[in-house]
């Protein structure tokens, strides 16, 4: 995959958060084969491994949607932009961004007396290991949120000058056509 360049100080910010965002799924992977060592082999399993990685789980599927809006990876439906004049893509663009802001700053508004009551009183999971996932997830939800509205208004602010892209089918085929050559002449 080629990244997006970065392009101003929240792109930047969200770049690196992102970086280290993506040592989560490796920690995962190494408690879970952890568990399954101690589990299997030496029969003592753990009461941790399980809700730790629910909740970087959790911190990986939030973190991954800031990154997705930082690389312009929201879903835009092409055939219709592309075709249109760029006063209009500009109009598109404003709905999206403010689209976006009302989703954030409504489930930012919804949410917010439920997130500090349970980050108040440091809410736990209720298991042997009992961690406090609600009272660090609720409030890390709305806070990621705010970054991602944050960042979709830097998107439209970088990008409003920027000349006009073009897409193309074969822009999502990831194969390369020498290739499959090759593996069609060995094949025969």
């Amino acid at each position: 995959m080629v990244e997006h360049e970065r392009t101003g100080w929240v792109d930047a910010f969200t770049w690196r958060f992102s970086r280290v965002a993506m040592i989560l799924p490796g920690i995962i992977v190494a408690i879970m084969f952890y568990e399954v060592i101690m589990r299997y082999v030496f029969e003592q399993p753990t009461l941790w491994v399980n809700e730790a990685s629910l909740w970087m789980g959790g911190m990986v599927y939030l973190f991954s949607g800031l990154y997705a809006m930082q690389q312009r990876s929201h879903i835009r439906i092409f055939i219709l932009y592309d075709i249109a004049p760029k006063w209009l893509r500009h109009v598109f663009d404003i709905l999206s961004t403010l689209a976006i802001i009302v989703f954030c700053l409504a489930v930012i508004w919804g949410g917010f007396g439920e997130a500090y009551a349970k980050f108040m009183r440091w809410e736990r999971f209720g298991t042997a290991w009992d961690p406090p996932i609600p009272a660090t997830m609720k409030p890390l939800i709305l806070i990621t949120l705010t970054l991602v509205t944050i960042q979709a208004v830097s998107n439209l602010i970088c990008d409003w000058n920027k000349p006009p892209e073009s897409h193309d089918v074969t822009d999502d085929i990831d194969i390369a056509i020498e290739e499959v050559k090759r593996a069609q002449s060995k094949v025969q």
